[in-house]
């Protein structure tokens, strides 16, 4: 047995509409959008009484897909602040884009700010790392030549 390839990257939010303007704005598609509740539900995540929305975002070429969720049931714990990139966990998505200008400007009409600043490195790449809603870093690289 093998793993065939990476289905989606699951993410927790609270302002899912918001969210996925600001995915939607980086240029991934909304895929679809579904409540999820129930027993078999409540198996599979190990929590009780679960009633959670989720939409699905995929990269343009359909490879790289975002389940975002937001929980109704139950209740998550409060959020913590946002972290900064040395911290331990999952800090960032990377994103290969066209225009990183052009892509830097759609996101930041859905509230994102550079982290740090738009760099070139050595002959290959620009790159930047954005901060969204939730405090979700995404990094974008913009291959030269």
């Amino acid at each position: 047995m093998t793993i065939q390839r990476l289905d989606n990257i699951g993410i927790v939010v609270e302002d899912l509409a918001a969210v996925i303007a600001f995915f939607v704005g980086l240029g991934l598609e909304l895929e679809g959008e579904a409540t999820v509740e129930g027993p078999p539900v409540d198996s599979l995540v190990a929590l009780e009484g679960v009633r959670c929305d989720l939409a699905v975002v995929r990269t343009p070429d359909g490879h790289g897909r975002l389940e975002l969720m937001k929980f109704h049931e139950p209740a998550p714990p409060a959020a913590p602040g946002p972290a900064p990139l040395n911290a331990f966990g999952l800090r960032r998505l990377m994103f290969a884009v066209e225009d990183i200008e052009a892509v830097l400007a759609r996101v930041r009409r859905h509230g994102a700010e550079p982290v740090g600043e738009l760099v070139q490195y050595g002959d290959s790449y620009r790159l930047c790392y954005v901060r969204g809603p939730e405090g979700l870093i995404v990094a974008l690289a913009e291959k030269l030549g």
